[in-house]
């Protein structure tokens, strides 16, 4: 089941690389949370439909409620896809770039793994690699103490 999900994110990531948009653009407002270098190498594709994978055995894994879920956006590796009515949420960009930060400290399968696990464990809302972004960009709009996103994801995680 990895193996499939981790060729659809190859597959959905190629499929969009002529329009994925260079974080590098967030350099200024993200100063202190994220380098430059970090940014260079992460991407946001806007899309109509958040691009999911909806094999039925996550559906027979209980992942229902995740793959129905309406959101706003969804992080691949070191690419994030948002809707349009969102291209200027700073903090879900703020958000999606944490997730991008998992991805690189834990890989493909061990973020596919543990993302799925948490999801089972203990749903989305309090799955830990989510609360994390959800506190990280709070912690962002209310303007807290900048400090490196991803130096402390390698730390926590």
């Amino acid at each position: 089941m990895l193996d499939q999900i981790e060729q659809w994110i190859d597959q959905t990531n190629s499929a969009f690389l002529a329009r994925r948009v260079c974080c590098d653009r967030f350099s200024k407002v993200f100063e202190g949370f994220y380098s430059v270098s970090f940014l260079n190498n992460a991407f946001f594709v806007v899309v109509d439909k958040i691009p999911k994978p909806a094999f039925p055995e996550l559906r027979e894994m209980g992942l229902d409620d995740f793959i129905d879920m309406d959101i706003t956006g969804i992080t691949y590796k070191n690419t994030y896809y948002i809707l349009p009515h969102v291209i200027n949420n700073i903090r879900l960009h703020f958000h999606e770039l944490v997730h991008v930060a998992q991805w690189k400290k834990l890989g493909t399968r061990g973020f596919i793994e543990r993302y799925i696990r948490e999801i089972q464990n203990y749903g989305y809302d309090k799955a830990p690699l989510e609360t994390v972004a959800y506190f990280l960009d709070n912690h962002f709009v209310n303007i807290g103490k900048k400090f490196d996103i991803p130096s402390f994801i390698s730390e926590k995680i």
